[in-house]
C-alpha cells in the first residue's frame, strides 16, 4: 500500500476547518490593515535562497529541496517565501506604486528536516510583508499584526520575545567579538554548533539544544553593540509596542535562522509545543534586495506564522472551533421524493444554507446520520409529503417536528435559525 511521504501528512476533516477558520481570520485581520494577497511559484531558482537566507545556514545546507532541471538549471521548493516575495516586488516594480507594498501569503513550504511534533517536511506558514520603508513605525505595525492574528484565532498564554541584530554599520564589529569568546566556547557547544562557530557565528545564538543555554547565555550580547542609530531604532519599537499595551521581553541572544535579518527580529512561543516552541518569527531585512543582485533599495520587514504548529496549539488547548454546524440534513424515501430531495437542496443552498442529501432510503437511518452530521434541521420528504406538496421540518436541538408547505420552508427555517441564534 502506498503511504504519504515521511515529513507530509493528510489533513483531514475536522482538522482541515480549523484551518479553513485560521485562514479565514487571518484574511479578515490582513484587509483591517490593508495587506494584499501575493501568490508566488512554489519552485523557485536556487540561488534566490542560497543568496537570500544564506549559504551557510542550516536550511540552504542541509534542507531544501533541490533538483535540476532538464535545462540543466537549479530549482528549489521554496524554504520560506520572504524571498520569493521580494523577488516578486523587485521583478514586477512594485516599488512604483505609491505608498508601502503591504503583502501577505498562505501555502506551503518544504525544508527536509527530522520530523517532530509540529514540524514537518512540507509545512504552511501565514506571512505578511511590509516593504518600502526603513521606519520602526512600520516595525511597531507588523508586530501588532502578528499579535492581533494569534489573540482573534484564540490563542492565549503566548509570549513575545523581542531584539535587534544591527546593522552592517555595527554587527561585524559584533561578530568578530562573538568569534573571539567563540574560540574557547565552542569546544562546550553541540557539533553543530562548533562547526557554525567558524561558518556562521550568529547561528549559535539560536541553537535550541537545552544543554548548550548556559554556554550560550555568557556569550556576548548584540544588544550592547549596536550603533547609535539601531538603538534609537530598537528604543523606538519598544516604546511603541508599550503604547499599543503589548508586552514582550527582549532576548539579548534572540537572531533567527536567516541571513537576511537586520534590527528587528522578533518570535512568539507557546508553551504547549515544548522545545520547538514557536508559532510565529519575524524581522527586517533591510539589505536583502541588495543581496539578491537588485540596484532598488527596498527596506521591509515582515513575518511567518507555522499554521501546524498553531493549529496544534489550538486544537490542544481546546480553542479550536472546527466549523459551522450542517444547517439542514434533507432525507428521502423513494424514488420520486429523492428526486424532490435533490431540488429541495438545491433551493436551500442558493439561500445561502449548508445542506446534505441522504441516500439511505431510511428514515430512521437518514436521522440517525443528520444527528451524527451536526445538522440542525432535518426536512423529511416522503410520498405523503409529496401527495401533500409539503415537508416535514423536523428541530435537531428540540425534537419538534411539523409541516411546512414547500413555499414557506426557507421562510421557515430562517425564522427558527433566527430564534436559534437569539
Amino acid at each position: 500500500m502506498i503511504r504519504a511521504v515521511k515529513g507530509t501528512r493528510d489533513i483531514l476533516p475536522p482538522s482541515s476547518g480549523v484551518w479553513n477558520r485560521l485562514e479565514e481570520t487571518a484574511r479578515r485581520l490582513f484587509r483591517v490593515y490593508n495587506y494584499h494577497e501575493i501568490r508566488t511559484p512554489i519552485l523557485e531558482e536556487t540561488a534566490l535562497f542560497a543568496r537570500g537566507v544564506g549559504a551557510e545556514t542550516d536550511i540552504v545546507s542541509k534542507e531544501m529541496y533541490t533538483f535540476e532541471d532538464r535545462d540543466g538549471s537549479s530549482l528549489t521548493l521554496r524554504p520560506e517565501c520572504t524571498a520569493s516575495v521580494l523577488r516578486a516586488y523587485l521583478e514586477h516594480r512594485l516599488d512604483q506604486r505609491p505608498g508601502l507594498a503591504k503583502l501577505y501569503y498562505m501555502g506551503p513550504m518544504f525544508r527536509r528536516e527530522r520530523p517532530q511534533k509540529g514540524r514537518y517536511r512540507q509545512f504552511y506558514q501565514i506571512g505578511a510583508e511590509a516593504i518600502g520603508s526603513e521606519s520602526p513605525l512600520v516595525d511597531i505595525e507588523v508586530i501588532e499584526l502578528s499579535v492581533a492574528i494569534l489573540q482573534a484565532a484564540g490563542l492565549e498564554g503566548f509570549s513575545l520575545l523581542l531584539n535587534s541584530v544591527g546593522c552592517p554599520r555595527c554587527r561585524p564589529a559584533y561578530v568578530e567579538l562573538l568569534k573571539e569568546a567563540l574560540k574557547t566556547a565552542a569546544p562546550q557547544l553541540c557539533p553543530d554548533c562548533q562547526r557554525r562557530a567558524f561558518t556562521n557565528p550568529l547561528r549559535v545564538l539560536d541553537c535550541k539544544v537545552e544543554a548548550d543555554q548556559p554556554v550560550i547565555e555568557s556569550l556576548p550580547a548584540i544588544v550592547d553593540h549596536l550603533c547609535a542609530e539601531c538603538q534609537q531604532h530598537f528604543s523606538t519599537v519598544q516604546g511603541g509596542l508599550r503604547e499599543a499595551e503589548i508586552s514582550f521581553e527582549v532576548r539579548p541572544r534572540l537572531v533567527r535562522g536567516l541571513d537576511y535579518y537586520t534590527r528587528t527580529t522578533y518570535e512568539i512561543t507557546h508553551g504547549a509545543l515544548g522545545a520547538q516552541n514557536s508559532v510565529l518569527g519575524g524581522g527586517r531585512y533591510d539589505g536583502l534586495a541588495e543581496m539578491l543582485g537588485s540596484k532598488v533599495r527596498a527596506p521591509g520587514i515582515g513575518f511567518s506564522i507555522g499554521e501546524d504548529r498553531l493549529v496544534l496549539t489550538l486544537e490542544e488547548s481546546g480553542r479550536a472551533a472546527w466549523a459551522p454546524p450542517l444547517d439542514v440534513y434533507v432525507a428521502s424515501m423513494g424514488e420520486a421524493a429523492s428526486r424532490e430531495a435533490m431540488r429541495l437542496a438545491r433551493q436551500l443552498r442558493k439561500s445561502g444554507f449548508s445542506v446534505e442529501v441522504g441516500l439511505e432510503g431510511r428514515l430512521k437511518r437518514s436521522l440517525e446520520l443528520a444527528n451524527k452530521q451536526g445538522a440542525r434541521f432535518a426536512v423529511i420528504v416522503g410520498e405523503d409529503e409529496l401527495a401533500s406538496g409539503g415537508v416535514q421540518l423536523k428541530d435537531m436541538l428540540t425534537g419538534r417536528q411539523q409541516a411546512v408547505p414547500k413555499e414557506q420552508l426557507i421562510q421557515e427555517l430562517e425564522s427558527k435559525r433566527f430564534e436559534h441564534a437569539e
